[in-house]
């Protein structure tokens, strides 16, 4: 058997000893690291804990930011625009969601129902207004018009816009009754729901008021609403 050279005996010697020792650095930078780690922990809690004192009813504030939040996406994700089919060409309206969300939410869930399709504008009175419906009896507009309430408030009533949309006070078993202005009028706050304006189709709704009307205002040859269009945006 040949002899192990001493060299060799010093090499195998080397090789069996043990893992190398960690530096001191490296010690360092991990004990820096979990330092700043607890630091930032301790810091997080005492942020927290002292926003919960001084807010005590913060969950319930919570609550109700989220609750708004809902409300006011949901608005916002109403139509706000309704394009009129009429005979007469387009009418783009659009709707009054924080001024009268009631009645246009009525309106937006009858148009949905196709309640407006093929509703003829029964009564049409120059530069006064034009109204579509599905009663039979004497209009509103005419029926206000005979009776002279609006002439004897003319010099103090404030005045509405042309081109606004509304619709009765008075809604019954008659159904939902659509008014446009044509003109600046007094003010009819006290019989008119205004929910909306006409933003686009002002011409179309000027060929309508023209159209020729018997003594009742009512329009010789038919004139109506084909369908709506219900668009967030424009």
């Amino acid at each position: 058997m040949a002899r192990i050279k001493p060299q060799a005996l010093l090499n195998q010697s080397k090789k069996k000893k043990g893992p190398a020792r960690i530096s001191a650095t490296t010690i360092f930078l991990c004990n820096l690291v979990v330092l700043v780690i607890i630091l930032s922990l301790v810091a997080t809690y005492r942020h927290w804990s002292q926003r919960s004192k001084n807010q005590p009813g913060s969950g319930l504030s919570t609550f109700e930011d989220t609750a708004d939040s809902f409300a006011d996406s949901k608005k916002y994700d109403l139509p706000g625009y309704a394009i009129l089919n009429t005979s007469k060409g387009y009418i783009t309206v659009e709707l009054y969601k924080d001024g009268s969300p009631m009645i246009v939410d009525k309106f937006l869930d009858l148009c949905q129902k196709g309640y407006f399709k093929g509703m003829p504008f029964h009564h049409v009175i120059k530069h006064y207004v034009i109204q579509a419906g599905h009663s039979q009896g004497l209009g509103a507009a005419e029926d206000w018009t005979t009776k002279g309430k609006l002439h004897s408030r003319l010099a103090t009533s404030p005045k509405h816009e042309a081109f606004m949309i509304g619709t009765s006070k008075t809604i019954d078993s008659t159904g939902f009754e659509l008014f446009i202005t044509t003109a600046p009028i007094p003010d009819l706050n006290d019989k008119i729901l205004v929910f909306g304006r006409a933003v686009k189709g002002e011409d179309v709704v000027q060929e309508i008021e023209e159209v020729d009307t018997d003594e009742h205002y009512r329009p010789k040859s038919p004139v109506g609403i084909v369908g709506v269009t219900l668009k967030r945006e424009i």
